[in-house]
């Protein structure tokens, strides 16, 4: 029986509860992990508030991006070996689909989803693990995990960026503030991007040329591509309006559930050449495809993390590191589950 420490939501709304439980050693086709470090996403906010169809599986644990190496397998893993480090995803890649791991608080059952990362320990699903080389930045593999990979997929395979097209980037997030990095990367100008919260002095880093926090001051212009990570339905009304010919309007942030979205003035959808809104899921892309490829973008030095991660936080201070995240203030936080 393995013991450890463990981010719990036991209730909606509410901090999470800090606790040493328990598993069994890992079942047919997963793998027990040591997780090493771990990023924060919006995604765990919206399961604090019970906004991913989470509220009747309570409590279970959290986390979709990480950085971790391999413990211990189970029956029918061929793809990691013990020791192995490794990419922590949530997108499906290569390896066995296992079922879903159980934890125990005492006699409390306590669930976890095929990944699960702000734990010090962890039972994945060997689908949901990509490895990678030993000397890769335990920072460079969380991001890989979700935010990073997601960005540069968006980019690279669903807008399909052309060198010298506009990019509008809506909220400059952890993965807001990637996404201009991967615009940057793909040779678009100019990249515009909008935030209420005064992100400039990074996003101007990462290759943003223009920074605008009130909409008033996108409205004069078109753009190519239109990448949303807000969710916000009355941001996407205006802002799909801004598209180009050709234009092509992505949804990575999602909509609160039961909430709708309206187009306006869609008759400018039927242009001369049309225009595309798509929702994206993780950028579509493979992790067993592109994370080792997206991994040597950073040993070349293409990718800038120092200006992604804003604030690193210890496991025992996980819940003062979610109310940052909450106020809109940071980019990408960085969970250091071990200290070693």
């Amino acid at each position: 029986m393995h013991k450890f420490k463990a981010a719990i939501l036991e209730k909606l709304n509410s901090p999470l509860a800090i606790k040493e439980i328990s598993c069994e050693g890992p079942s047919l086709g997963q793998v027990f992990v040591k997780v090493l470090s771990s990023g924060l996403c919006g995604a765990q906010l919206q399961e604090i508030a019970g906004l991913k169809g989470n509220a009747n599986f309570l409590p279970h644990l959290l986390g979709h991006e990480g950085c971790g190496i391999v413990e211990e397998i189970g029956q029918g893993v061929t793809k990691v070996k013990v020791g192995d480090k490794v990419v922590m995803h949530w997108k499906k890649a290569d390896g066995f689909e296992a079922s879903f791991p159980t934890y125990w608080d005492g006699d409390t059952k306590v669930g976890g989803g095929k990944i699960t990362t702000l734990s010090e320990y962890a039972l994945v699903s060997e689908n949901r693990l990509t490895v990678v080389d030993d000397e890769t930045p335990n920072d460079l593999c969380a991001l890989l995990g979700c935010g990073l990979s997601t960005a540069l997929g968006t980019i690279n395979y669903e807008a399909d960026l052309k060198f010298g097209e506009s990019v509008l980037i809506l909220g400059s997030g952890g993965l807001g503030l990637n996404l201009i990095q991967a615009s940057k990367m793909a040779g678009a100008f100019p990249i515009t991007v909008l935030d209420i919260f005064d992100k400039s002095e990074l996003a101007y880093k990462l290759g943003a040329d223009n920074f605008v926090n009130d909409t008033n001051n996108i409205l004069n212009n078109k753009y190519d591509v239109i990448v949303d990570t807000t969710g916000n339905a009355g941001l996407i009304k205006t802002s799909v309006q801004l598209l180009n010919d050709r234009g092509r309007f992505i949804f990575v942030g999602q909509n609160k559930p039961g909430e709708s979205l309206e187009l306006v003035n869609s008759n400018h959808l039927f242009g001369s050449e049309g225009k595309t809104i798509k929702a994206t899921q993780g950028g579509d892309i493979n992790p067993s495809r592109d994370i080792k490829r997206y991994a040597k973008l950073h040993k070349s030095s293409y990718l800038d993390l120092d200006n992604i991660i804003t604030h690193r936080f210890t496991f025992d201070d996980i819940n003062e590191a979610f109310d940052l995240l909450k106020s809109g203030y940071a980019g990408r936080i960085i969970i250091n589950m071990s200290q070693e």
